[in-house]
């Protein structure tokens, strides 16, 4: 094959490879080198490539390789020797050291029947009829051994429901509680916040969360979700968890009862989507972060999709002025101020986090209420006031009147709807 083959190969997928590149060495200097080393090796290497068709898969086959190089050379030059580390509750993983999930090491205390039946019901989320069949046992003899699982699980299991740690689900109401929102004269504070954007989980095994949507006019329930960070995923070499989102709705029937899945990584540093799968029009669709606008448009965040930093303080991009909000760039987000937010007479001091973005021209804006563990205490949704101009024909202003308004670089935003999450309860 010929230099312009190469060329037209090479220039098509060279977006690709950084991305990857880039996920799996947080490292700018470091990323740049190892991507040169990937271009320079399959320059050398193309005349032995028989099929063109195949050119993403085999440089994305030498980037991995080099990646694994990498962290190879890294490890021989920073190794630890193991009396140095403190015994505890860790694991070691890619990402680093890691708190093993408390609900799987329990299960593995269980017998067997015991195992099967929890495993049955809340992993794979079977009906007892359906676990009846699978088992060929009475659906009478299905009850009563879920009834017994859950009593030794429940023995065994090292927190108690009001521990720290323990993950207590409970059904968010269909109206959402009153709720106060008071400035206070405090510096505003910095927080570790690692639950994954747009969905307010934290993206560690073992963990789960539901979340509802209310309309800020009727304070009615409009959406619910419930999330599982459910097993390790693998997306193009990059290692993550996968989530499971079970969605519910009151008025749309296609998405009422739908179950997605997304993956995604939280490091020391930042927090960031891997990938989701969505069905359109009949056909199930996966989406990657190597799969360019499409993704990024939706999901990706920070210099080459690096990911929302999880360490969060002031920085001066969001500001508070007399005629309202002025951000200094596009897609960005800040700490804009420090608020005591009283939701059915519970108070949380909290910051309040600004997060302002584009999607294909069409503006919105969030206002995040966090707390000192950095979990999502209040959640408010606003609009620009033309926005989805075309298929509404009118102006928020217009739909909404008495909604509350927002003013950022001197556009109205109008308040749409609310959330709360089942970590305040």
């Amino acid at each position: 094959m010929d230099m312009k083959t190469w060329e037209a190969l090479f220039h098509g997928c060279k977006n690709a490879v950084e991305r990857f590149v880039y996920f799996k060495i947080p490292a700018k200097a470091d990323a740049e080198d190892v991507m040169q080393e990937v271009f320079l090796t399959a320059f050398q290497k193309f005349s032995g490539l028989k099929d063109p068709l195949r050119f993403k898969a085999w440089i994305l086959s030498i980037a991995r390789s080099k990646c694994a190089d990498y962290y190879r050379s890294k490890g021989k030059a920073q190794e630890i020797p193991l009396d140095s580390v403190p015994e505890g509750n860790l694991v070691y993983g890619r990402m680093g050291f890691s708190e093993p999930s408390p609900v799987r090491e329990t299960m593995a205390l269980l017998d067997r029947k015991d195992r099967e039946i929890l495993e049955l019901t809340y992993f794979r989320e079977l009906s007892q009829a359906q676990i009846s069949s699978r088992l060929q046992i009475p659906l009478g003899t299905v009850k009563s051994r879920l009834h017994t699982a859950k009593k030794h699980f429940r023995e065994k299991y090292p927190f108690s429901p009001d521990e720290k740690g323990a993950i207590v689900m409970k059904k968010l109401p269909e109206l959402l509680p009153e709720y106060t929102i008071e400035k206070l004269d405090k510096e505003p504070f910095s927080v570790k916040w690692e639950e994954l954007w747009g969905l307010f989980i934290v993206p560690k095994i073992g963990e789960e969360l539901s979340w509802a949507n209310y309309e800020a006019a009727t304070r009615q329930r409009i959406a619910y979700r419930e999330l599982k960070v459910r097993r390790k995923a693998m997306i193009h070499g990059v290692e993550g968890v996968e989530v499971q989102e079970i969605r519910r709705h009151r008025f749309d029937k296609e998405q009422d009862g739908k179950t997605c899945f997304y993956a995604a990584q939280l490091t020391d540093t930042h927090c960031r989507m891997l990938a989701e799968d969505y069905e359109k029009d009949g056909v199930h669709n996966y989406l990657t972060f190597l799969d360019g606008d499409d993704f990024l448009a939706e999901w990706g965040y920070g210099e080459n999709n690096c990911g929302r930093e999880t360490q969060l303080s002031p920085k001066g991009k969001i500001l508070e002025t007399e005629n309202g909000l002025a951000a200094s760039e596009e897609r960005t987000e800040d700490i804009v101020g420090r608020y005591l937010v009283t939701i059915d007479g519970k108070r949380y001091d909290t910051i309040r986090v600004i997060g302002w973005h584009s999607y294909y021209g069409e503006y919105t804006a969030a206002e995040q209420y966090l707390d000192q563990n950095g979990r999502t205490i209040l959640w408010r949704q606003f609009v620009r006031d033309d926005w989805n101009f075309r298929q509404y024909g009118k102006r928020w202003t217009e739909m909404l009147p008495d909604a509350e308004r927002l003013t950022i670089n001197g556009e109205t935003y109008v308040r749409w709807y609310d959330c709360i999450t089942s970590y305040i309860l």
